[in-house]
């Protein structure tokens, strides 16, 4: 699972065999939730919350009710206890639609059930003040989540430990195992999740299609080379730990994630003025500072580092495509902790860099047959935004505007015979005798 680094062979060839990429209570509370006793609205029967269709079954064989929309019930035990409260008050026709089945038919044979409903405006507004309620606590663990520097787990794929913020270990996963949950802010329960995902690779389960596997390392392979170094989003299991299901009661995280493209869709307006695309991050080749705009972290890399691309662009006359080249290869030696300029070895990326910074290697390249390879036309890290912002050599360009302005003349043709002896191209001429 782990991204391979390719170990110099006896040609001080490297190869990097996978792409790389940029990077609680709640286990407790959850338990106790779902070991919860949750009572019949109508008697005295009872079932642990975690067996509700049970409960549900007895409803509809026991007292002919149904409950509609059961999964968009953020808090069923107190969705119970309330309408509970309500039935031991009033008549439950004043709350529920009566459906009469087979009403064709014989008298003996007809039932009567009742529909508990968002229908009716009280169970609406029941529905939404828990929706509501949900929400606040969630954001209240993502909070405390997203604060708490007591985190300490160890990675699932190469056991390194990680203490301080989860966000170091879920980037640490992205970046160097290729695999990504989320955003760290979009995620809440967080232990919860990295629990139920490492169940699954001790159950030799595929974290993606979730085929049983007899080892570890035939699991591997079929992750890596079936690309399912991912979680399934069509597995629902997994919508517990992402804010956004938690957001609008009723709507999945496809449904609001399409909304917006649905509203464009019926205004059909064309105007695209306040059209605005979403930032990509683009991260500094010697540490892990992000940018929305390449100006910014083109000015952070020369004033924190002392690196100015711009420059080695111009004074190597550098195409767009050697510039590739170098950005894969300075990210590649790096990443394999290797200096770029001197080649020499360390045993961690922090020990490189430092090194870099300390021998004055910052703007030093090796030859150009070193790095203008091949190889490097492809990217170190798979989702390298940095690529996306290299520009033609200026040098270049004005090449091509000094080409562009030069006057074509043509030649003389009045006279053939003369143009065929001394033009250059003589050669090409025919024999008007021959056409």
């Amino acid at each position: 699972m782990a991204a391979s680094v390719g170990e110099r062979t006896a040609g001080h060839q490297d190869c990097i065999l996978e792409p790389l990429s940029f990077p609680e209570q709640f286990a407790t509370t959850l338990s106790s939730e779902a070991n919860k006793k949750v009572t019949c609205l109508l008697c005295s029967e009872s079932a642990p919350l975690s067996e509700k269709n049970a409960l549900l079954k007895h409803l509809v064989l026991e007292h002919k009710v149904v409950i509609a929309d059961v999964r968009l019930i953020a808090d069923f035990s107190s969705y119970m206890l309330y309408w509970a409260k309500r039935f031991s008050e009033s008549p439950i026709t004043e709350f529920c639609s009566v459906i009469k089945t087979n009403s064709m038919g014989p008298v003996e044979r007809q039932e009567e059930y009742f529909l508990l409903c968002d229908a009716l405006p009280e169970d609406r507004i029941l529905r939404e003040q828990l929706q509501q309620k949900r929400l606040e606590e969630v954001l209240e663990q993502q909070q405390k989540e997203r604060d708490d520097c007591d985190f300490h787990r160890v990675c699932m794929f190469c056991n390194e430990e990680f203490t301080g913020n989860r966000s170091t270990l879920l980037n640490h996963m992205a970046r160097e195992h290729s695999f990504s949950v989320g955003l760290p802010d979009n995620i809440v329960y967080c232990t919860q999740l990295l629990d139920t995902l490492e169940r699954k690779l001790d159950n030799l389960q595929c974290l993606y299609c979730e085929k049983t596997f007899r080892d570890k390392t035939t699991l591997k392979d079929h992750m890596r080379k079936k690309q399912h170094r991912r979680i399934n989003a069509s597995n629902h299991d997994y919508d517990r730990f992402y804010v956004i299901n938690y957001l609008e009661l009723g709507k999945t995280w496809e449904e609001v994630l399409s909304e917006d493209d649905r509203e464009i869709l019926a205004d059909n307006d064309d105007d695209w003025s306040d059209w605005q695309a979403h930032p990509v991050c683009a991260v500094c080749l010697f540490c892990e500072q992000q940018s929305e705009t390449m100006e910014k972290i083109y000015t952070h890399m020369q004033k924190k580092h002392g690196f100015d691309l711009h420059q080695l662009k111009i004074q190597l006359n550098l195409t767009f495509y050697q510039q590739v080249k170098l950005v894969n290869f300075i990210r590649r030696e790096i990443h394999q902790c290797r200096c770029y300029a001197c080649q020499e070895k360390f045993s961690s990326e922090a020990e490189v860099l430092h090194h870099i910074a300390d021998a004055g290697h910052v703007m030093v390249l090796p030859e150009r047959s070193t790095w203008d390879q091949p190889q490097y036309y492809f990217p170190t890290y798979e989702n390298d935004a940095l690529l996306c912002a290299l520009t033609d050599s200026e040098d270049e360009l004005d090449e091509a505007d000094q080409r562009g302005g030069i006057p074509v003349i043509a030649e003389d043709i009045s006279n053939l015979e003369t143009l065929k002896q001394s033009s250059v191209l003589k050669h090409l001429v025919k024999d008007r005798s021959g056409l």
